[in-house]
């Protein structure tokens, strides 16, 4: 690329950046701990979906410092060749003395993790964002390792979701109800909630962005008709338990080898997350039957094929990435968990050694055969793993059920939601 073109991009993004920090933003819950983390000299790694709020969430760390920008997806940039020594010079030229530098869309970079640490290494204060959760493992794990801090950003959880809609009486139950109606539908991607932008039109076109940018193209997949037909099913199919036999018989895949590297492409990209079932044996789990779920309820309300919502399935996804936003990681922290009799809890939260709560999700609790199924699997799976803290989710009921010494806790959904607001 050229000198001149390189420094009129470069003051480009910068009038860009200036105009989205001069905007007014929901406070995201995770910025509490941003002073705690610019004081670290490790390097700070932005992760999640497109259009979650990376960037933003990144301007917001940074609004007390200077600090220099450079967004890696920039169409400008398409069919150039960068010089990262270039690059390093004209940003100290337009910026002056700062150690601090924020790249937006780092995974775009080729080598993008030896420019990083050369510029770590050199005494720079980064922060980078990425739309690739692949960052945050082989590579991460690989490049950067012990000179990193990942920080996941996903689409709004519900505190923020209130935030955007102005909403913040508690007491009027019946307004929080449907807007927690509302997020459950539609979910929490922050165009949707803020700009009221229609959520089948925004985020059937973010599907297939999502698609194309961060798994297509990326991985360079040569069936992408395949990609997206799984995609498309898997988002059909939330909280459903999933082998890849199955799914390769349905879907007609030749190879399961590449059904396996597709589905990988997708978490990946943030579309879906796979869910273990819980043993103490690796094996086990390993050769467990995973469950789907998707990273906003949205995507389930935009790729739905059934004509009215199934308000079970959307609670249980809802449910699950609120579980991942409060930062229990899955197949690590969080899992789901089978009796020995064959019965099914929906989550089962892990701390170092112990599980330390069994939690079922049930949107209709109105037929006593559910009510006894569901805390039959509690009771069971509390004596297994020795478990004490036992949660029915539930629509909008509370109250408890004792049996044997043991105590389960109904709990609305949505005082869930808002345990760390209502203390």
């Amino acid at each position: 690329m050229q000198k001149s073109k390189l420094q009129e991009l470069i003051s480009k993004q910068n009038g860009e950046k200036e105009a989205l920090a001069g905007l007014d933003y929901v406070e995201r819950t995770k910025l509490k701990d941003a002073p705690k983390w610019m004081s670290s000299d490790l390097i700070k790694v932005i992760l999640g979906p497109r259009r979650a709020g990376k960037s933003v969430f990144s301007l917001m760390m940074l609004k007390d410092q200077k600090f220099a920008y450079f967004n890696f997806d920039d169409p400008g940039l398409v069919g150039e060749k960068l010089d990262l020594y270039a690059l390093t010079d004209e940003l100290h030229r337009f910026y002056g003395d700062t150690k601090f530098v924020l790249f937006d869309e780092i995974q775009n970079l080729k080598g993008w993790e030896l420019f990083a640490n050369r510029l770590h290494r050199g005494g720079y204060n980064l922060v980078l964002t990425g739309s690739n959760a692949n960052l945050l493992s082989m590579e991460l794990a690989t490049h950067l390792t012990g000179r990193h801090l990942p920080i996941e950003i996903l689409p709004f959880d519900f505190h923020e979701f209130l935030k955007a809609k102005n909403f913040s009486q508690l007491d009027q139950k019946s307004e929080l109800l449907k807007l927690l109606e509302q997020y459950m539908a539609f979910g929490g991607f922050p165009e949707v909630v803020i700009k009221n932008q229609h959520p089948r039109g925004y985020l059937d076109v973010l599907f297939d962005a999502l698609l194309f940018k961060d798994v297509v193209k990326r991985h360079k997949v040569r069936f992408s008709e395949q990609i997206d037909q799984l995609g498309s099913y898997l988002i059909n199919n939330v909280s459903n338990q999933y082998s890849f036999r199955k799914l390769a018989n349905i879907l007609k895949f030749k190879s399961g080898v590449t059904l396996e590297r597709y589905l990988k492409y997708l978490e990946e990209a943030y579309v879906v997350f796979s869910l273990s079932g819980f043993s103490a044996k690796a094996g086990e789990r390993l050769r467990s039957p995973k469950k789907i779920y998707t990273v906003d309820n949205g995507f389930v309300t935009s790729k739905a094929v059934q004509h009215s919502p199934d308000n079970g399935k959307l609670m249980e996804n809802l449910v699950f990435t609120e579980l991942v936003k409060k930062c229990f990681e899955p197949n690590r922290e969080l899992f789901y968990y089978k009796t020995r009799n064959g019965r099914e809890v929906d989550f089962a939260i892990r701390n170092g050694y112990q599980t330390s709560e069994l939690i079922q999700v049930c949107y209709d609790l109105r037929n006593s055969d559910v009510e006894q199924r569901e805390t039959k699997a509690l009771f069971e799976a509390s004596e297994e793993l020795k478990v004490n803290k036992l949660t029915v989710l539930t629509w909008d009921e509370e109250r408890e059920v004792k049996k044997d010494g043991k105590t389960i806790q109904f709990k609305p959904l949505w005082k869930w939601l808002l345990e760390d607001l209502v203390k």
